[in-house]
């Protein structure tokens, strides 16, 4: 089952119906290969169905959020960007010139945690790594921000 089908599935089963704008804005975000803002996710949305609302996208990010489809990506300056939920110990790699955004794996934390909760006497019960660069082909553009 492809992830549009599968959060489909869930927002049904969660009372959700599914109609032709959210299924458009499923679509955007399911397949985007990177963090978006939810204005572009409306003006990309638009092209499949150009009647949806802006109130419509920002109902079904909410939703979309809070079932754990989609987390915001965060930047430096503050703007939160939406993107398909990592799961397990992956992790977001964000390009600070293009805002490309990709998942990587990284699970040997365990040492970090047992030595940050041994020092504080905090139990980590959760955790969010993103990590900011450059992708190779705005270095090549020279679109260095960091």
């Amino acid at each position: 089952m492809n992830r549009i089908d599968q959060w489909v599935k869930v927002l049904q089963e969660n009372g959700c119906r599914i109609t032709a704008p959210r299924r458009a804005i499923i679509q955007v975000l399911a397949e985007s290969h990177r963090a978006l803002q939810p204005n572009e996710v409306y003006e990309l949305s638009r092209a499949s169905y150009s009647g949806i609302g802006l109130v419509t996208v920002y109902r079904t990010l909410e939703r979309l959020e809070n079932l754990g489809l989609i987390q915001r990506v965060h930047r430096e300056d503050g703007c939160h960007l939406l993107m398909p939920a990592a799961n397990g110990h992956e992790h977001y790699l964000v390009c600070t010139g293009c805002g490309r955004t990709i998942l990587f794996e990284g699970d040997d934390l365990g040492a970090l945690f047992a030595r940050i909760e041994s020092g504080t006497g905090y139990r980590v019960s959760d955790h969010w790594l993103q990590l900011f660069g450059t992708c190779p082909e705005c270095r090549e553009m020279g679109q260095t921000h960091n």
